[in-house]
């Protein structure tokens, strides 16, 4: 990832479009609400699973947050409708991101160890959180799937700074 890629906090978010298992399309960006876009690295990976679980355990309180919710990754449609179904997930999962999109994001890319894994490349994890006027409030990129925010935490966070109007942080240069 270079910093030219490097998506700044506090800057317009990037319309992503991506289709939408079960059908349709996810669209993240643009002002109206809040947003949180979970980037996960594939099926192939199981913490990957764990940590949508504890997003699932969390949507009802998400939702009543007012933060709308989409889940992508770069899988192609078999592989993520299959998890949804294996895993009973009850939010919106994009599929098919692209290694461009991925860039855009700033993400980091990994090439599959082997077939087994999976058969393309795929995004390290990513989380970012999409205010109503469309900009970036809160940005975590890692290049790791073991490293990742606490979700309840993130939560608890959107709810304060709503609440107290909190600035976007990280935006001094």
């Amino acid at each position: 990832m270079s910093t030219a890629n490097k998506l700044q906090a506090g800057s317009e978010f990037p319309s992503i479009a991506v289709p939408k298992a079960g059908g349709g399309e996810i669209e993240v960006g643009g002002s109206g609400g809040w947003q949180m876009l979970v980037v996960y690295r594939g099926k192939h990976c199981p913490q990957c699973r764990r940590y949508l679980k504890v997003l699932g355990g969390l949507l009802d309180d998400y939702k009543a947050a007012g933060v709308s919710i989409a889940v992508v990754s770069g899988d192609p449609k078999e592989k993520a409708e299959a998890e949804i179904v294996e895993e009973s997930w009850q939010f919106p999962v994009g599929y098919g991101l692209t290694p461009d999109q991925m860039r855009t994001l700033g993400l980091y890319i990994s090439n599959p160890r082997s077939p087994e894994e999976t058969d393309r490349q795929f995004p390290e994890p990513g989380l970012f959180v999409i205010n109503p006027e469309g900009k970036a409030q809160i940005i975590d990129i890692s290049n790791a799937p073991w490293s990742r925010p606490d979700l309840a935490n993130i939560l608890n966070g959107v709810k304060m700074i709503k609440e107290r109007n909190y600035p976007i942080r990280g935006t001094a240069g």
